[in-house]
């Protein structure tokens, strides 16, 4: 819909700009209250204190509304600076985008602590469906509006762009009609629930939601880890490449758009693969490791670092022999493009890898240790991006977070195999097959490039569902054939 390949680029480099700063401040309007909402329902409700739940629930619902207030006036006052940093070649166009997130931003805070009063309530219909209903309307939202502005009214697709960014206004307005239906059917079950209450007991009411903030601190910075690296990549560029080399500013988008904007829409599905397979292990080693069970503990690390490397890194390698096709689907077809794929496809792995240790740390109630080595890595990413961008630009901005998050990696596991006596040499085998697997499907699709290259957007899907089938297919034999696949699903 957006047109040209310089409309493309300029579009999606627009929208990411926008998208980053949302996403940070969405994480500092939230403040980790949903989850801490979520436990201490669950809690109250479990001792029958309804009555205390509901009015923790009120408070904090109350608390989330001002909070998002607060984020949209700063992120409105603040737009200006934000797109004057911003790898983009029109600040007026980057404000007014920035600002057209300003009435999501004021009322998703509060949305969530309804989730979360749903989630301790034991009540998970909700939560999942209203996510989904946001992200349909959302989509939705951006298709129709974009089509309509461009090809209706005839307007330029930096309108279309401001609309799309409006449509998480558009998905959250869904989500809450959704919610409040819902509320309005489990109404009479709460006044059941009232009224059998034990009587009202919190006094301190600040005093819990102070405790509340100081703990959810860690994981707020944690959760907006690859955010905060991104934002860096953001704020720091435009100066480098304008300022430092004397780049043009339409060079600095298309280079911007071509290392960030178009490879974080696809990489993002590996980083929320690990941060699955982690999700999955934190109850368990949460619960063995109150109970003192250390080798339990030790045990359960083991599966899911295994977990982890089994099903991420072979994704890895098939993402990355299929760059080509997957950025001429997605976006056009470009080697450079696809080099800067398959760049941010390893990037993403060893974010992946980081993000894992990271809330596998959390879990196991080293929220603040998790939290200094991520400032750790921000700090060496700030360090070596200047020097690496002046000296290799986009690809140096991907080499400047590799390390950054190579760092993180090291200290993450180093204290968990320290603490809990984790042997990592128990992982050699399944690094060396995905290593074996490596070679296999990088030397097969580089003997069939010789041969074939799609040049159409339909065949390139054809051949990646074909090739996927043959890469996949093979893993599986290869991982059969070594036990590896019954040793980890045993």
């Amino acid at each position: 819909m957006m047109g040209s390949k310089e409309n493309i680029n300029s579009a999606q480099a627009l929208f990411n700009s926008t998208y980053n700063i949302y996403a940070i401040f969405l994480s500092l309007g939230m403040a980790g209250f949903p989850s801490a909402i979520a436990r201490k329902v669950a809690m109250y409700n479990g001792k029958g204190e309804f009555a205390n739940s509901q009015k923790i629930f009120k408070l904090g619902l109350g608390l989330m509304c001002i909070s998002g207030l607060i984020c949209t006036l700063i992120l409105y006052i603040a737009a200006p600076i934000f797109a004057a940093n911003s790898p983009v070649v029109s600040q007026r166009d980057s404000v007014i985008a920035i600002r057209s997130m300003v009435p999501a931003i004021a009322i998703l805070p509060a949305m969530s602590v309804i989730r979360g009063w749903f989630q301790g309530n034991q009540d998970l219909k909700p939560f999942g469906i209203s996510q989904l209903w946001e992200q349909v309307f959302r989509v939705l939202f951006i298709l129709v509006s974009s089509y309509l502005l461009i090809y209706i009214f005839h307007t330029s697709y930096v309108v279309a762009v401001y609309a799309s960014v409006f449509a998480a206004f558009a998905g959250a307005i869904a989500s809450y009609i959704y919610l409040i239906a819902h509320y309005r059917v489990k109404l009479p079950e709460y006044r059941m629930n009232l009224k059998s209450s034990k009587d009202l007991t919190l006094v301190n009411v600040r005093k819990i939601f102070m405790a509340i903030t100081y703990e959810s601190i860690p994981f707020v910075i944690v959760g907006a880890g690859i955010n905060l690296c991104q934002i860096i990549d953001q704020l720091f560029f435009k100066q480098i490449m304008q300022g430092a080399l004397g780049l043009s500013a339409a060079y600095t988008q298309q280079v911007y758009t071509a290392f960030s904007a178009n490879p974080s829409k696809l990489t993002s599905v590996i980083i929320a693969l690990a941060a699955a397979i982690a999700g999955s292990s934190l109850p368990l080693l949460a619960t063995v490791n109150a109970g003192g069970q250390k080798q339990d503990v030790r045990r359960y690390l083991t599966d899911n670092i295994n977990y982890l490397i089994f099903i991420v890194f072979p994704i890895s390698t098939i993402f990355s022999a299929l760059s080509f096709e997957a950025n001429g689907i997605f976006f056009f077809f470009s080697k450079d493009g696809a080099l800067f794929l398959a760049y941010n496809i390893w990037q993403s792995l060893i974010m992946a890898i980081a993000v894992n240790g990271l809330t596998v740390l959390q879990a196991l109630r080293y929220s603040k240790k998790a939290m200094s080595y991520l400032v750790v890595g921000l700090i060496i990413k700030m360090c070596l991006q200047y020097p690496f961008v002046f000296i290799w630009q986009g690809t140096g901005a991907i080499m400047a977070t590799n390390i950054a998050f190579l760092v993180i990696c090291i200290l993450v596991y180093r204290k968990i195999g320290k603490v809990f006596t984790v042997k990592f040499k128990k992982f050699m085998p399944n690094i060396l097959l995905n290593i074996f697997f490596l070679i296999i499907v990088t030397v097969s699709q580089f003997v069939i490039a010789s041969v074939y290259i799609p040049q159409t957007k339909l065949m390139a899907l054809l051949y990646s569902v074909i090739f996927g089938l043959y890469a996949g297919l093979l893993y599986f034999v290869i991982s059969k054939k070594f036990g590896f696949w019954n040793k980890i699903f045993e």
